[in-house]
């Protein structure tokens, strides 16, 4: 957390200068806040501003640093790179909700947040993030001393003197060099004198950062930059941009997908060299409905109804309609507005479109179907009515739709055993309609419906290593497992918490955006997708044919217990077996094509972690053999776990960290089999490690559906863990959240501050109170929205 934040019971410590950079591990999620002095809300930095946070870090050639800017609307901050002794190397200064740098050589550097304008909370994110948020305006090439500006007003600026916009640019050296009135001017900048009047009008408040270049090449873009920033922010200027150089280049596809680390984990890389699917094979989401301007999205959803009764929940001004938008919420902590969007999203985000993710079968289609409100609830009878639209049954719309699903999504919970319910779903799957729930974020062994119906597929959710989550659901009804993510960690190095990144909407009005999140709910769409990679590829394939192939174990790799357990069920869902297990089914095998693939491609041996799990399969059909494993650093070594004859299989990587100076160490493992080589880079960190602290965390218990906290108390860190206690709290029904409130708003869980939820944000479990109650353990973590991903 950032040492000095405006919330005035948070621990201060100063970070203003280089040389007292507050030292940070890496990778690392971070959240901070900074301001213009008289900027944001009442607090410790308000009236004198805290206008600069500097860390020191250890990075490693090729890592990301990202900042992403919480309230880029009425603030702005920029991203700065400094060595030890404050030499400027880089710089990112967009005027938008993304900061994104690139670490040019292995070494210590300083990372600074720089508020230019306003006040605003931040996360930043430093790992292996690939060009997963896009490129920094510093990494395209672009003319010095040049502008291209559109003016705001029609009449010619040049024959009216009184426009301000046109007076700003001769104070800042602008002269007109191509264009004319109403459209786009190429304009050119007379260099100024170092802190002149020029320079100065040029710079604002950033002026003291040239003083810090040594590369004239560098502090000539950067005052480019500063000067068109300044511009973009003058009233009278339409827009003003870089004249950027430009040549042809390979543009590459979905660059949000190097964030999917719950892709690899199931093999879809693979699959896809097969099928990404088929638009005529339709999955029915049902949940809160979709964000249908979503550029993700578009093009990707068939007609669907939203099944919302009752009009104080819909947030829609009606009942049952044709529309399933989802309209947003503004409760705050918790919401699960959006939830349907994600889910959606994982199932069928379009691929190859340059921009943000992809769906597990991007080729196919989503039907929204909306069931739950802005509270994030719902009621069995609106679902239910929801599956019989799904599958072309009679329901209370009066409609049916021009194509029934083939598989349907449920990733939603919470209502008893039905007798009504279960008929409806043996009817769904008779009809050939497979059916697919998440088993539940309870961790509990208790049949969870609708995931625990006879002819539904049950969806347990595992961590980036393949472990049961936590929060996930077990017992006798659990079919199958997939990535529903872990918020407490990073084990793959890219600088987030391993949650499933996928579509979804940012605020109460939905901006279109992406965002982690954790859960069963996250899972079941996996399986989902995958169905529907299966059925494009077969589409006779019955949902007793699917069962068939899963009891098999066609469909999954075994973990846990030899065969099925109450935990993983039949094992983890992987999309390539899935995929030639349908081909086969249809006698249509494909050829034996093998290829050497990984669980991961990327691990992260942070603080004290010292050994985690590696799988090297066989990603495709036919003979492939391993011949050799290697490391290229001393303090890393594999050891086969649980391996076949050709080397395949989950091998231990662990690393010895004994008589290592302190620092950040990379090293790679390389896998050679007779078709391909793989490379898994390994990050690991020596030296005293930092405690998870997020800074002062606040607690609040609700009654279940209340507005207001019924008790609220606070929390600070100690050895990475908040504790807390509520007294004299009546039997009832409750909700528990807790978050931080850096910019002292006395909001918690805003934009770039952490948040929880018992036992996840995603889904708030209702602790039914009886009596004294301890051991309710939860995380809380930043939850990282990415506005817009981008090549």
């Amino acid at each position: 957390m950032d040492g000095d934040t405006n919330d005035p019971a948070g621990t201060s410590r100063a970070n203003n200068t280089v040389a007292s950079a507050q030292p940070i591990p890496n990778p690392i999620t971070l959240g901070g806040y900074v301001n213009q002095p008289g900027s944001g809300a009442p607090g410790r930095s308000q009236v004198d501003g805290d206008i600069d946070d500097y860390f020191r870090v250890d990075l490693l050639a090729g890592q990301s640093i990202t900042m992403l800017v919480a309230d880029f609307q009425q603030a702005d901050a920029d991203l700065y790179l400094f060595d030890t002794q404050g030499r400027m190397l880089d710089f990112s200064i967009e005027s938008g909700e993304v900061e994104s740098l690139v670490v040019p050589s292995d070494g210590t550097y300083i990372v600074n947040a720089f508020a230019y304008q306003g006040a605003t909370n931040y996360i930043l994110a430093i790992g292996d993030q690939g060009a997963a948020t896009g490129q920094s305006v510093r990494a395209y090439d672009i003319v010095p001393w040049q502008s291209v500006v559109k003016y705001r007003h029609e009449a010619d600026p040049e024959a009216d003197n009184t426009v301000s916009g046109f007076g700003r640019l001769r104070r800042m050296g602008f002269e007109p060099r191509a264009g004319g009135p109403g459209r786009a001017r190429l304009m050119g900048m007379r260099r100024g004198l170092p802190g002149g009047t020029e320079t100065r009008e040029r710079t604002g408040k950033a002026l003291e950062k040239l003083d810090r270049i040594d590369d004239p090449r560098l502090q000539a873009r950067l005052e480019t930059l500063l000067a068109i920033k300044a511009l973009k922010h003058d009233p009278d200027i339409d827009y003003a941009e870089p004249n950027y150089r430009v040549r042809a280049e390979a543009v590459p596809n979905d660059p949000g997908y190097e964030l999917q680390w719950h892709y690899p984990l199931i093999d879809l890389p693979s699959a896809w060299d097969t099928t990404a699917g088929s638009p005529q094979v339709i999955v029915a989401v049902i949940d809160t409905g979709i964000l249908s301007r979503h550029p993700d999205l578009s093009g990707q959803w068939v007609d669907g109804y939203d099944f919302v009764r009752s009009p104080s929940s819909a947030g829609d001004g009606d009942g049952i309609d044709p529309d399933p938008e989802d309209p947003g919420d503004s409760r705050g902590a918790g919401t699960n507005s959006f939830h349907g969007t994600h889910v959606s999203g994982t199932v069928a985000a379009a691929g190859n479109n340059g921009l943000g993710v992809a769906g597990v079968a991007y080729d196919s289609r989503v039907m929204p179907l909306r069931v739950l409100g802005t509270d994030g609830e719902g009621t069995s009878y609106d679902v239910d009515q929801a599956v019989r639209y799904a599958a072309g049954l009679v329901n209370d719309s009066g409609t049916l739709p021009a194509r029934t699903a083939d598989i349907i999504n449920l990733s939603l919970g919470g209502a008893p055993f039905s007798q009504s319910s279960q008929a409806l779903y043996r009817q769904v799957r008779a009809a050939g309609i497979s059916v697919v729930a998440s088993a539940g974020n309870e961790a509990s062994s208790q049949p969870s419906y609708p995931a625990a119906y006879e002819g539904v597929i049950s969806v347990a959710a595992v961590d980036a290593q393949r472990q049961r989550a936590s929060y996930s659901n077990t017992g006798a009804s659990i079919d199958i497992a997939a990535p529903g993510g872990n918020y407490g960690v990073d084990q793959n190095g890219d600088g987030y918490p391993d949650g499933v990144l996928s579509t979804g909407g940012l605020g109460p009005g939905g901006e279109a955006g992406y965002t982690f999140l954790v859960g069963t709910s996250m899972a079941a769409p996996h399986v989902s997708g995958v169905i529907a990679l299966m059925k494009s590829v077969n589409p006779a394939l019955s949902p007793a044919d699917i069962d068939a192939l899963l009891v098999r174990g066609e469909l999954a790799d075994d973990l846990g217990a030899p065969g099925r357990d109450n935990e993983y069920g039949h094992g983890l869902i992987n999309a390539q077996r899935a995929v030639l297990a349908a081909l086969t089914a249809g006698g249509s095998a494909p050829a034996d094509k093998p290829l050497l693939s990984a669980s991961a491609s990327g691990l992260n041996f942070s603080g004290n972690v010292e050994s985690l799990e590696l799988e090297l399969r066989n990603g495709g059909k036919g003979e492939l053999a391993l011949i050799s494993v290697s490391t290229t650093a001393p303090w890393l070594e594999l050891q086969p776990s649980n391996v076949d004859t050709n080397g395949l299989g989950v091998y231990r990587v662990a690393v010895e960290r004994a008589g290592l100076s302190a620092g950040v160490y990379s090293a790679q493992i390389t896998a050679r089999s007779n078709v391909n080589t793989l490379d898994i880079r390994v990050i690991m960190s020596v030296g005293a490690g930092v405690a998870a602290d997020v800074g002062v965390v606040y607690i609040l218990l609700y009654e279940q559906e209340a507005e207001e906290p019924v008790a609220q108390g606070s929390a600070v860190a100690r050895n990475g863990r908040y504790d807390f206690a509520f007294s004299d709290v009546p039997r009832g029904h409750y909700q528990l959240f807790a978050g931080s409130d850096a910019d002292n708003d006395l909001l918690i869980c805003d934009a770039g501050e952490a948040c929880g939820s018992w036992l996840t944000v995603d889904q708030p479990i209702v602790i039914d109170l009886e009596s004294d109650r301890d051991n309710i353990n939860f995380p809380v973590d930043y939850l990282i929205a990415i506005p817009s991903i981008s090549a």
